[in-house]
């Protein structure tokens, strides 16, 4: 009764279409009686290993270069779905337990160690917020891997749709962004780049509302996060940022890929040396280019170091039009401040905000030359308008 009520030519002749079969036993994993379905798979002789098709793990979705990926609102709201599922005691975050009931049905766990090192935890449990973090990350960083996932816990079923491509938002290039001077993704990237030692680890633990002390003691920090995500306002809409720490000898080195929505460049403000390594990096990278740099002066909490021959980094700022160097330190007993990171944030969604901070006289010493400019000018063409006059 149930198939020939759903569905159109489920029952044929008093016996089962393949639709048919296919919708009841859909309906049995929906409602939780698994057991059925797998009493069936055994009845045909399937044993406990089953492998999905690929062509069902990663449906087709072009993204053109300069593009980027993001969850859509669709794709959020499931991902949450699946975390209430499985948040048994509803207390709004995930146990490890709880954590791996939900990985149960992966092949192998689809995120690693590293996964409390890259997102806010609450006493070492996954928040809603850090879940949906992650599964940000995972979707901007490979998608592939994050269309996979989604196959597994079943959203083209359990959403009705064609594929999980559905969950997926691929955004406009990058180059239009900067031509209009403003970005509409929702997800940045910042890579924070800097010499060894200078705190970039520290810097991108800090994001996640974790002090040094806290970082130095925990057992959580034995396995080293490459990548941290959290969310930041901008102009009162939330954004996600990632932060990805790169050394800026690999840069040196070798041709890396350079390209993010925002570049951090840090220096050790005790250290003059590291200083010159990410002017160096600035110079080769992203002096002549359009993607907006700040320059953070970290372990702000230390005296500075005996500057070096040559410009102090404030007027190395000065003189290539970027905003003063900003002081951070994450050394203090409480969280850290997030403003510098708010500030990366709307630098990249505005990267013309990054020529804006020159000093107050300078503004006015244009405005003051280009008055003169144009009152030259005037007397000028007047001069040359009454000496053809008397020419005449």
């Amino acid at each position: 009764m149930v198939v020939r009520k759903n569905v159109a030519g489920g029952v044929r002749d008093d016996r089962l279409t393949l639709d048919g079969f296919l919708f009841l036993n859909t309906l049995f994993i929906q409602r939780g009686r698994h057991e059925t379905t797998w009493t069936i798979l055994r009845r045909f002789g399937y044993s406990d290993t089953l492998e999905l098709s690929t062509d069902y793990l990663f449906p087709p979705l072009h993204v053109p270069p300069g593009c980027s990926t993001e969850l859509n609102h669709f794709g959020y709201q499931f991902v949450q779905r699946v975390f209430e599922k499985h948040d048994q005691d509803h207390d709004g975050t995930l146990s490890l337990a709880e954590l791996q009931d939900l990985f149960s049905v992966f092949p192998a766990p689809p995120w690693g160690p590293q996964l409390l090192q890259e997102v806010r935890t609450e006493a070492g449990r996954l928040s809603l917020h850090g879940y949906l973090c992650q599964w940000t990350l995972v979707t901007y960083l490979d998608v592939r891997r994050c269309l996979e996932h989604l196959g597994y816990l079943g959203y083209p079923t359990l959403c009705k749709q064609d594929s999980q491509a559905h969950a997926i938002t691929v955004t406009r290039e990058k180059r239009l962004d900067q031509e209009k001077g403003q970005t509409q993704r929702n997800v940045l990237l910042c890579k924070v780049v800097g010499a060894r030692g200078v705190g970039k680890s520290a810097f991108l633990q800090a994001f996640l509302g974790r002090g040094l002390g806290h970082q130095e003691t925990g057992e959580l920090y034995k396995v080293p996060a490459v990548y941290v995500i959290n969310t930041v306002q901008v102009n009162g809409q939330e954004k996600y940022l990632i932060l990805c720490e790169v050394d800026a000898g690999s840069l040196l080195s070798t041709a890396s890929d350079a390209a993010c929505d925002v570049a951090c460049l840090m220096f050790d403000g005790t250290d003059p040396q590291s200083f010159a390594v990410c002017t160096s990096v600035y110079k080769r990278y992203y002096m002549d280019g359009q993607i907006p740099c700040l320059f953070i002066s970290s372990k702000a909490d230390l005296p500075e170091g005996v500057s070096l021959p040559g410009l102090s980094p404030a007027e190395f700022c000065r003189r290539h039009r970027l905003p003063t160097p900003t002081p951070f330190s994450c050394a203090g007993p409480g969280e850290p401040s997030t403003a510098v990171f708010t500030r990366l944030a709307t630098i990249a969604t505005f990267p013309y905000l990054v020529h804006g901070e020159l000093h107050t006289t300078s503004f006015w010493l244009r405005v003051t030359l280009g008055a003169v400019g144009a009152a030259v000018a005037a007397v000028l063409s007047f001069s040359l308008y009454r000496v053809l006059v008397k020419s005449r």
